[in-house]
């Protein structure tokens, strides 16, 4: 079991509610199918009836790689809707997570969960979706100088493959030259291709984000560039390391490729994305009984980056079990926290009162 070796957090921190910003596509009711650069397929069955409000999401991303809101507008997003327990998981940095928890930032409203989402290139795996596997590290260590040099590598592949994508527009006619020049990232952030589609959006040379990924970004389309970077028990290993879980993100084909999650589980994998947002109940379903069945520890989240919806729209649509974020600090070594949670996420009691009075 990894000892957490993250200074405890604050207690009782508070963020000032912000405006999420208006989208450049039209909302749609319930989950959004959206093309992304994850390995994920699209879900065609019965869809997810939340038991409750989700009070857990643990996958969400931010400005700090390819979400579109700050850091603190996502917190306040999340916990305006109820969420109790927040994982900022963005694409090779913990840029965010620092920014949300250095001192002097202002109080969380809930409690937040230090991650990130590691896209690993997963050389002589057949089969797998644009030849990556995605890995959550749950709970690692924004200190450790180890696995912010891992991450580092990681950001400055991007931003050469970034680089490399922009010429090839330029070569076909769709400039995005300017706007790329103009594009303002904190320190620390990572670049990617949805950054590209909504640029590609504001130039005219795309009705959507969806129809630029799907048309020219992604993999065997005029634009795309192979990445480079951590292999997937590479990145198990490095997350291990800087004392976080491992979650295999978003694999709807886990369920008939055991004996690749098996493999992944002898190099270190602990958990496995159950309750994922853009997954049918059907999926749910399988997926829970693998992770049982494997030991894995359950996790889901909403995988939100807010092209096309808000925070509220992409929640209404989620469903993670309290259990799974006692689960997931229960695993890292925190069960203090686990036990804190568990009160804190359990329904209130009725009031007695109440209840008498509304007796016939």
């Amino acid at each position: 079991m990894a000892e957490d070796r993250r200074p405890p957090a604050p207690e009782g921190r508070t963020v000032a509610a912000s405006a999420e910003p208006v989208t450049r596509e039209p909302t749609r009711a319930g989950p959004a199918p959206r093309f992304r650069d994850r390995a994920a397929r699209l879900m065609s069955g019965p869809p997810v009836v939340p038991e409750y409000p989700s009070r857990v999401d643990l996958h969400t991303h931010s400005r700090r790689s390819d979400g579109v809101l700050e850091p603190p507008a996502l917190v306040a997003a999340a916990a305006a809707v109820g969420v109790r327990v927040l994982a900022l998981a963005d694409h090779d940095t913990l840029a965010g997570v620092r920014e949300l928890c250095a001192p002097g930032a202002p109080e969380l409203p809930l409690e937040l969960v230090p991650a990130v989402e590691i896209n690993s290139i997963a050389t002589g795996i057949g089969g797998l979706w644009e030849g990556e596997l995605h890995i959550l590290g749950l709970g690692v260590d924004p200190t450790d100088a180890t696995f912010e040099a891992a991450l580092m590598a990681q950001r400055e592949s991007r931003t050469t493959r970034f680089g490399m994508m922009v010429a090839r527009l330029r070569e076909l006619g769709m400039p995005v030259d300017e706007g790329a020049q103009a594009l303002r990232t904190a320190p620390g952030s990572s670049l990617g291709r949805p950054q590209i589609a909504r640029l590609l959006v504001d130039a005219g040379h795309a009705p959507s984000v969806d129809a630029a990924m799907r048309d020219l970004l992604a993999r065997g389309k005029p634009v795309y560039v192979p990445r480079q970077g951590l292999g997937p028990t590479q990145a198990i290993a490095a997350i291990r390391a800087a004392g976080g879980l491992p979650v295999l993100a978003h694999f709807a084909d886990a369920p008939t490729r055991r004996d690749l999650v098996a493999d992944l589980m002898s190099a270190g994998l602990g958990g496995l994305e159950v309750h994922y947002r853009h997954f049918d109940a059907d999926t749910v379903a399988e997926m829970a009984a693998l992770a049982n069945a494997l030991r894995l520890v359950p996790t889901g989240g909403s995988d939100y980056h807010g092209d096309g919806e808000t925070y509220a729209e992409a929640h209404a649509a989620l469903f993670v079990p309290d259990e799974d974020a006692a689960a997931l600090f229960h695993a890292l070594g925190r069960d203090a926290t686990a036990v804190a949670i568990a009160g804190a996420l359990a329904p209130a009691s009725p009031d007695p009162a109440a209840t008498r009075s509304s007796a016939p």
